[in-house]
């Protein structure tokens, strides 16, 4: 596995952690990654990639 890899979630791995579906994900995806709120979302071509410590630090505030 490359260090990139290890830095970042794809789209499959966020769904699972979030246990939503697959068109819920690419929706919701499709929207942080315009707004890049409440978390930073890379979208290369047609593909997800979320940095795991913006991800991270999201899905264990209090907010």
């Amino acid at each position: 596995m490359s260090e990139v890899s290890c830095m970042v979630y794809t789209a499959d791995e966020v769904q699972e952690m979030l246990h939503i579906g697959r068109n819920s994900i690419y929706d919701y995806l499709g929207e942080v990654y315009r707004e890049q709120y409440p978390f930073r979302v890379i979208k290369i071509g047609k593909q997800y990639r979320i940095p795991k410590a913006s991800f991270d630090k999201w899905i264990q505030s209090d907010i």
